[in-house]
């Protein structure tokens, strides 16, 4: 099975606005194109749907991102406002994808630019591993280890050693996928009962430089998308950027 993992749009409720180095609305529609030529079974949206915000940037996204071909999942960032999202479609938290599942982690802390699980959404998160041992994939938008780019590790996943606690007893944890970083990623927790993959992704919109002290934008990297490829037991992942 396919999936394809597209994140960090931040589309503003003007489809014409413009972000710092491109126009959101006509990237992601681009991007959407790319998807669609690579057939994806289904599609996570890891969060920074919105840049202002509102309802009406919501139904934008909406429109765009029905034109996907596949089914697609959407779940909050740090910018987004998850009950507008919910008014709009649907929050999931969890995806049936046959003999793999994914399970969708809300990361949204209102009015900050970090995240944060807590302690009922990690108490939740145990209880689910513990009920299905298919392999399993883990989505949310902040990351939970440290990228290397500094100041977004400091608005990165606070409580992410507690996530690790949670994570570690369960081996069927295959790998774990974020948003928020606006560039490709790929590292390893390393965890006494095994290793767990850890990939970011680039954004629709504007990337950002990997190991900057400060912010800085990589305006040489095209917006992106990465491909996830499951098998039997197996997982491959890669990035596909769009030339625009």
């Amino acid at each position: 099975m396919r999936l394809v993992q597209i994140s960090d749009c931040h589309l503003q409720a003007d489809p014409s606005a413009r972000a710092r180095t491109g126009f959101p609305l006509r990237q992601l529609e681009a991007v959407i194109d790319a998807v669609n030529r690579a057939r994806p079974a289904r599609v996570l949206v890891t969060g920074d749907i919105s840049q202002d915000e509102t309802a009406a940037t919501y139904r934008l996204a909406k429109q765009a991102l029905s034109r996907l071909d596949a089914p697609w999942f959407w779940l909050p960032g740090n910018h987004d406002r998850p009950a507008l999202m919910a008014e709009c479609r649907a929050l999931h938290d969890e995806l049936d994808l046959g003999r793999w599942r994914a399970l969708l982690l809300n990361t949204h802390v209102t009015g900050q630019p970090h995240g944060e699980l807590g302690e009922q959404a990690l108490a939740a998160l145990t209880e689910r591993l513990a009920a299905d041992a298919r392999p399993t994939l883990l989505a949310m938008h902040h990351p939970p280890l440290p990228v290397g780019t500094a100041w977004l590790d400091e608005i990165g996943l606070v409580d992410g050693e507690a996530f690790w606690r949670v994570v570690a007893p369960h081996r069927q944890v295959r790998a774990v996928f974020f948003g928020h970083v606006h560039q490709a990623f790929q590292g390893v927790r390393y965890l006494k009962e095994g290793e767990v993959p850890v990939y970011g992704c680039p954004a629709t919109i504007d990337q950002f430089l990997p190991g900057a002290v400060n912010f800085a934008l990589d305006e040489l990297a095209p917006p992106g998308y990465r491909i996830i490829e499951l098998s039997d037991g197996d997982l491959d992942t890669w990035v596909e950027r769009v030339d625009l």
